[in-house]
């Protein structure tokens, strides 16, 4: 009678380094994940919305990676008086082409505030102009 042969034993698989990979990605991605989810909510809802009315005195495009149009309204409540300054952001090409068009005259610009952003990638001030009307 022969004996049955039997299959080669096959080298046990390390688990530890399973386990590191799986913490190591779990480390990394969560922070990544959450990151990003706080980001999208930061872009994309709206503390207040309102308007403003004066006269751009200053936009200019700005940015080493992430470009963003940067600006400054006048806003003069009485003749005489010291204007109020308002900085704004705009993220979108064809609302600044619409401003720097009417630079020079009386504008209102409509505007979202998003608080707590991170970074200031996607603008350097919280208010992001979303329309603009020339009122002259």
């Amino acid at each position: 009678m022969s004996t049955p042969v039997q299959p080669a034993a096959s080298k046990p698989k390390s688990t530890w380094k399973r386990k590191l990979v799986l913490w190591l990605g779990v480390i990394i991605v969560t922070p990544a994940l959450f990151f990003g989810i706080y980001l999208w909510i930061a872009l994309n809802w709206s503390y207040s919305t309102g308007e403003r009315a004066g006269y751009v005195q200053k936009f200019s495009r700005k940015g080493f990676v992430f470009k963003t149009w940067e600006g400054e309204l006048a806003m003069v409540s009485m003749p005489g008086t010291m204007p109020e300054k308002f900085y704004f952001s705009v993220r979108a090409d064809s609302v600044a082409d619409r401003i720097n068009q009417a630079m020079g005259r009386r504008v209102a610009l409509s505007y979202e505030q998003h608080i707590g952003l991170p970074v200031n990638w996607f603008g350097e001030a919280e208010y992001f102009v979303t329309n603009v009307k020339a009122l002259e």
